[in-house]
Formats: C-alpha cells, structure tokens, sequence
C-alpha cells in the first residue's frame, strides 16, 4: 500500500481526491454495511424474526456508548486536518493524544452504567415480551466490547485525516470479515444462537482496534505521538467537545428514535411491525454506503484545505461532493424502489414480514435523491470547525423534523404514519441544509477566496 501525504489534499486535483478518499470509504461502508446485514440474515434465519428484533432493541445503546468515539474522534480529526493544512503538527498530536485519553475515560464510565441498569434500559428501548430475553443475551456481551469499538472508531476517523483512505478501509474491512467468519462458527456451527451472534461482533471489535494500533505504530502514520500529548489541553478539549457533540448529538437522537419507533411500532403491530422495521433500518446502513462514503471522503478534503486558506478549492470541494453524492442516490432510489420483495425475502420467510415489509420500505427511501446536499451541507460545517450550524444541522432532520412527525402523524394514519415520516423529514431538512449552505458560501466563502486574490495580487 502506497504512502500517502496529507499535502496532497491541497494540491491534487478535486475530483480526483473525492474519487481517492470515498471509494476506499465506501468500501469500507459497504462491507461493514453487509456485515450487519449478514447477521441480520444469519439470525432471521438461524434464530428466528424475534432475534433480528433483539438486535434491533440493543443497538441503540451500544450505538450511543460507541458513537462517543466517532464523536471524539470526528472533533479531534477536523482539528488534526485543519492543524496539518495550516503545518502546525504540535497542535495535531496533542489533539490525537487527548483523544484517546477522553475517549477511554469516558466509554468505560458509559459501558458501567449500562451494565448497572440493563433491566431498565432494554424494556424502555423497546425490548418487551418475547424479544426481552434474547436482547439481554446480546446487549450484556457486546457492551463488554464498546470502549474497544470506540477506540477504533476513534482511530480510524484520524486515519482519514491524515488522508489514509485506504488503511481506513482496511480497517473496515478486518473486523467485518472476522464477524462474518466467527458468526457462521459461533452460530450456525456451535449453535450458541445470540450468545454466538454477541461474541462474534465483540471479537469483531477487538481485530479492527489491532490493525488501527499498527497502523499508528508502523511508518505509514504521520502521527507519532509522545507520552506528554496524553495529558489533557483544555483548548483542544473544549474545541474537541464543541465539535464532537455535534456527531453525539446525532447519535443520540438516533438512539432516541430506534426508542421511540420500537415502542410506537410495538404498540401498532407487535414484534412483527419490530422486525419490519429492523430490516429497513438495515437497508438504510446497507443502500446509502455509496453517499456516505463521499461524506466521508469529503471531511478531511474540505478541512485541510480551510485551514490552508484555499477556499476556491473548498467551493469546488463542495459541489463535486454535492454532484457526485447525488448520482449514486439516486441509483440506490431506483434499486429500492424496483426489488423491495427481492430483498425482503433474503432477511426472512415470516408471512406477515414479507407482506409488510416492502411497501413501508418504498416510503422510507421514497426522498433519498435529495439527502446528499443535507449530508454534505452539514458536514461542511462541521469539518471547518462551525460547531454551531453544524450542530443545528445535525438536528434538523432527525430531532426537529423526524421526531414529531413519528409522534404526531401515526395517531392519525397509524402504522402508514411512521413510514411516510421518514421522506417528510428528508426534505424538510434538505431545504433548511440547503438555505445555510448557499448563504455560508456567499457571504463567507467567496468573500475570503475574493480577499486572498486581492492580497496575492498586491
């Protein structure tokens, strides 16, 4: 695998980069993606339409205790990005070091307090009657596993801002295969049922975070960290915060909506309308990797090149990331649309799944064409360091829009009211993404790209 330096993300050309950093993140998505689905396959078929609900009951959580890694990690990497493009590497290692600190200090606190109140947190997300048992075999194990998938959650998004996309894929890459190998042995082989399906994905967890310390170790990484820069800096705690609870803040408003929707879908249909819902929101990890992965490719793109002050490179940055994001929504809008049943069929052979599952899948992927300016928009934000709009943005599909359209609409079109929720919130939020972005880019972008010519040009 070739090195890569970060320089070249100021000076190869945009299009170009975007291809380099979101294949291999795509990807990465993409087998991680089918990872889940393939568990979810191997348990829908193994174990039963009740397991694929206690999965879908325990992800919430694990989810939230994890995603406090992406969330250091995602603050600390727009820092590392913008310190690198500006050649301050003091500032960038401090940064690493204090992220691993505060990611391990706060994770191992998360995952005590999950454990303390197991017996409440699964009821309230929506683990009640025959899915409660098995969510508790599942949620018990893989908690023991999220201080380490945060570390590596962490890690990989610095992999990226030191633009790495290939050793980011890779691990990616590692920990899906290994949870696919372990699932079939712990499963199917050695019929350990959910017992299996929790100790495959933690083993799972523990190969991806070896590969991300070699990876740090080894001569590939630019980041060599010295004991000192694990001590804390309270400017770049502080910047870190504002930044990562921007992408916490996301991750918990997910974890409130699985909560919600379980409990809502429980209420209107049973463990059935559960299930139905766990295999769309599968599909939803699976069919978006492509968009995504731009997304991702786009972050340490965009950041480096403002902390160079090279803002016509930015604005170009943008509406590449933009186009190319669309494109691929779109083919996945058109798949979706045509094989819902394909696709229904190959999670499970419960009658009542298979009946409902396909239309409500067609009126939650109906508005996919018009996400990626809402993705990349607030992802704009948040990798030149706008904690702010980031943030606001962040919440506006989710927590303003999705919210209580799911609390509303379903007291008056039932269970057809969850699923329409969906596509009335993406483009609700598209078009408030939509109107930050376009006023971002007038009044600030094209102002400082106008200033720099006018001092090169003295």
């Amino acid at each position: 695998m070739s090195k890569v330096n970060s320089e070249e993300l100021a000076t190869k050309p945009i299009g170009t980069l975007l291809i380099k950093q979101a294949v291999p993140a795509s990807i990465g998505i993409l087998v991680m993606s089918l990872n889940i689905l393939v568990d979810t396959i191997f348990i829908g078929n193994w174990v039963g339409s009740i397991g694929i609900a206690a999965i879908n009951v325990v992800l919430p959580v694990s989810f939230f205790i994890a995603a406090l890694g992406m969330a250091i990690g995602i603050g600390g990497s727009s820092i590392i990005s913008r310190a690198l493009g500006a050649n301050n590497d003091k500032k960038a290692l401090k940064t690493f070091g204090n992220q691993i600190t505060i990611t391990l200090l706060v994770t191992i606190t998360m995952v005590v307090v999950g454990l303390t109140f197991i017996d409440q947190l699964i009821p309230a997300f929506g683990g009640k009657g025959d899915i409660f048992d098995p969510a508790r075999i599942y949620y018990r194990v893989v908690l023991y596993g999220v201080p380490v998938l945060a570390l590596a959650m962490m890690g990989n998004t610095v992999i990226r801002a030191e633009g790495k996309p290939k050793f980011a894929m890779v691990a990616m890459i590692i920990p899906s295969l290994g949870n696919l190998i372990m699932d079939y042995v712990f499963i199917n082989i050695l019929d350990y049922g959910m017992l299996g399906a929790a100790w495959a994905t933690t083993g799972s967890y523990i190969l991806c975070l070896s590969y991300i310390v070699w990876f740090f170790l080894s001569k590939n990484s630019e980041l060599k960290i010295r004991f000192s820069d694990f001590g804390f800096d309270y400017e770049i705690l502080k910047e870190i915060g504002a930044l990562g609870f921007v992408t916490l803040s996301r991750q918990a408003i997910v974890s409130v909506t699985y909560l919600l929707l379980n409990n809502i879908l429980f209420d209107l249909g049973g463990e059935s309308s559960v299930a139905t819902y766990a295999i769309i929101s599968r599909m939803l990890m699976f069919a978006l990797f492509p968009v995504l992965g731009v997304t991702q490719g786009f972050l340490p793109i965009a950041s480096y090149n403002y902390g160079a002050e090279e803002y016509g490179r930015l604005r170009e940055t943008i509406n590449k990331a933009i186009g190319y994001a669309s494109a691929v929504a779109l083919i996945v809008f058109a798949l979706i649309m045509i094989f819902p049943e394909t696709i229904v069929s190959v999670f499970t052979q419960d009658a009542q799944v298979l009946r409902d599952t396909p239309s409500a899948m067609r009126w939650v992927f109906a508005a996919v064409p018009v996400i990626a300016l809402q993705l990349i928009g607030s992802a704009y934000f948040q990798a030149i360091g706008k904690a702010g709009p980031a943030l606001l943005l962040t919440l506006s599909r989710q927590g303003f829009t999705f919210i209580p359209l799911i609390l509303i609409l379903p007291q008056f079109y039932g269970e057809f009211g969850v699923w329409i929720s969906f596509p009335l919130a993406d483009i609700l939020s598209t078009i408030i993404t939509g109107y930050f972005l376009r006023k971002e880019v007038k009044t600030t972008l094209m102002v400082d790209e106008k200033s720099n010519q006018d001092i090169k040009a003295t």
